[in-house]
């Protein structure tokens, strides 16, 4: 009878202890990702260009930190006037690297009609910074 006894002690220590170290604790990382808008400081690319060529733009842009990073390419609107914006994504709040650099990525343009068109990215928030184009 003794040794059932500690046979069942033993069973239920073991079980327990599986129950406690599979907790799911190690499931409730919060993302601490956050966006924001980068004004762009410069847009550099072609003026003139084909109907269905697609051309490239090369934008920079400015983050708040040194761990700012690009996320996407939104619309946005000042007043009336509609145009694009960049978003930058930040890890975490804190960020040991305090000067930033000046970021850059691709905008890709492609019409399917002659004419000309002005591509607008937020510069502040009361102005865009535009760069011409004329379709062929």
């Amino acid at each position: 009878m003794k040794s059932f006894r500690l046979k069942t002690a033993l069973v239920v220590l073991f079980l327990s202890i599986g129950f406690v170290s599979c907790s799911s604790d190690d499931d409730k990382v919060e993302s601490t990702v956050k966006t924001k808008t980068a004004f762009v400081t410069e847009i550099k690319g072609p003026e003139t260009g084909k109907v269905n060529e697609e051309l490239s733009y090369d934008v920079t842009f400015i983050v708040d930190n040194a761990c700012g990073e690009f996320d996407k390419i939104s619309e946005t609107t000042i007043g009336t006037d509609k145009g694009l914006q960049v978003v930058a994504k930040y890890a975490s709040d804190v960020c040991t690297q305090q000067i930033p650099d000046p970021k850059k990525t691709v905008y890709k343009f492609k019409s399917a009609t002659k004419g000309t068109f002005e591509i607008k990215f937020k510069k502040s928030e009361t102005e865009f910074l535009t760069q011409k184009v004329v379709i062929e």
